[in-house]
């Protein structure tokens, strides 16, 4: 973790309090998405106004910072950048797919993001996974099965494709974040991923962006708001409390997709999320669970090697 996150973690109510904010937060913003993407938006001008209205929120807080802007100066752009290719593509995958599913099934699929992590982390950083992480893993893809339903008609198949595919996308985000992490403070990790998408983004604003009417440029500037407002509260949760203590509270985000799912796009969750998603949520609490437990036991390892 870096430095400036792990500074004055003794505050768990508050890290608590700030990870519900910021699910609150992201579910506004995704709602605004689908709201968006139901008046023609692209997905890439999305993106846009997400990225463009973050980036002050980043700079303010690289100013505020104990190091200030020469904190941004790294040596690891090749892994920025492969951050940022992958991240803008996971964000891509992720907003797409809450255009295309209802928000509540989005948001479930989504929740499989620490298993693929898990399992990437297994695969590829060779992490040693023992036999309970690993049935957690299998556990959690049953949960998919029951979601998805292959075969079912409940679920578009393209939609869940799409969102399955963010959801992979996005753990190996976590992997790379994870590298990053061993050098780079979050808060430069998140400059530079803003930095290097937002020229491509401007881009694609220019070839697939248009004019919107009032109501639809407010959902644009919703997505951006609230985005950077969820961006904060998560950046803020993990100066206040440790990881362990606060990822449990991003299972929260289903109540809020399922809430407004209801009330602004009359979506109800079908009785595969009911039984499903407490699966996905359980195989992903047991796998930060066992996380917190490795690391705490290689805390105490180099605390004795130290000795």
């Amino acid at each position: 973790m870096s430095d400036e996150s792990a500074t004055g973690q003794n505050r768990p109510m508050a890290g608590i309090l700030t990870r519900l904010g910021a699910m609150l937060s992201l579910g506004f913003m995704f709602a605004f998405v689908k709201l968006a993407g139901q008046h023609g938006v692209h997905v890439t001008e999305s993106l846009f106004y997400r990225q463009l209205t973050a980036m002050p929120l980043i700079c303010f807080l690289i100013w505020r910072s104990q190091r200030g802007w020469p904190s941004i100066i790294s040596d690891k752009h090749r892994l920025h950048i492969m951050r940022s290719i992958l991240g803008i593509f996971a964000m891509g995958l992720n907003f797409w797919a809450m255009t295309l599913l209802p928000l509540a099934d989005a948001t479930t699929i989504s929740f499989t993001v620490p298993i693929f992590a898990t399992l990437f982390a297994a695969l590829i950083l060779r992490e040693k996974v023992g036999i309970r992480r690993w049935s957690a893993i299998l556990i959690g893809f049953v949960g998919v099965l029951i979601v998805v339903r292959p075969g079912g008609t409940l679920i578009p198949a393209f939609g869940a494709a799409v969102a399955l595919a963010g959801a992979l996308a996005t753990a190996g985000v976590t992997l790379l974040i994870r590298i990053l992490g061993r050098t780079e403070t979050s808060i430069v990790t998140i400059f530079w991923f803003s930095a290097y998408t937002l020229p491509f983004l401007t881009i694609c604003v220019f070839i697939y962006g248009g004019g919107h009417d009032a109501q639809t440029w407010g959902f644009l500037l919703g997505i951006g708001v609230f985005g950077a407002l969820g961006q904060l509260c998560i950046t803020q949760s993990l100066r206040y409390a440790p990881v362990s203590t606060i990822v449990p509270m991003d299972y929260s985000a289903l109540i809020w997709a399922t809430l407004f799912g209801i009330l602004i796009f009359g979506q109800y969750p079908g009785l595969s999320i009911w039984i499903g998603a407490p699966i996905i949520i359980g195989s992903g609490l047991f796998i930060a669970w066992r996380e917190h437990v490795r690391e705490s036991r290689q805390t105490i390892a180099r605390a004795i090697d130290s000795i």
